[in-house]
């Protein structure tokens, strides 16, 4: 099966899971983004857990693919994170724009570190 299939279909899962976080966790135009921070950030967690157990245990390519090209590739958003960003700038909310960039890339690191850590081993 060509290695495309699998992106493809991981990719429709991650989206299909954003839109129920985004649901679920809706906030108001101007206000900070939780649902996109929240989708970021699992997205994060997950493909830290996958990275891990890749460490100790190698998967399949397609496994990969599907898991952690597609499925964290379609459940994370950078494009919508800038949208919301030029969005809070455009309604004034300067700091609070900053605040979501910072939180999300310090968070969305530490989520990718941890998910290492926890699969692969805290050595």
């Amino acid at each position: 099966m060509p290695a495309w299939i699998f992106v493809f279909f991981g990719g429709g899962l991650g989206s299909v899971a954003r839109w129920f976080i985004a649901r679920c966790l809706t906030s108001q135009e101007g206000s900070f983004p939780i649902g996109t921070f929240v989708a970021n950030i699992l997205a994060c967690l997950i493909l830290g857990l996958l990275m891990g157990y890749q460490i100790k245990h190698p998967m399949a390519q397609q496994y990969r693919l599907l898991l952690m090209m597609g499925f964290c590739g379609g459940f994370s958003t950078f494009s919508t994170f800038s949208a919301e960003i030029m969005t809070l700038l455009k309604s004034g909310n300067h700091l609070l724009s900053l605040v979501y960039i910072g939180a999300s890339l310090v968070a969305g690191l530490i989520a990718i570190y941890f998910g290492i850590k926890l699969l692969s081993g805290f050595e």
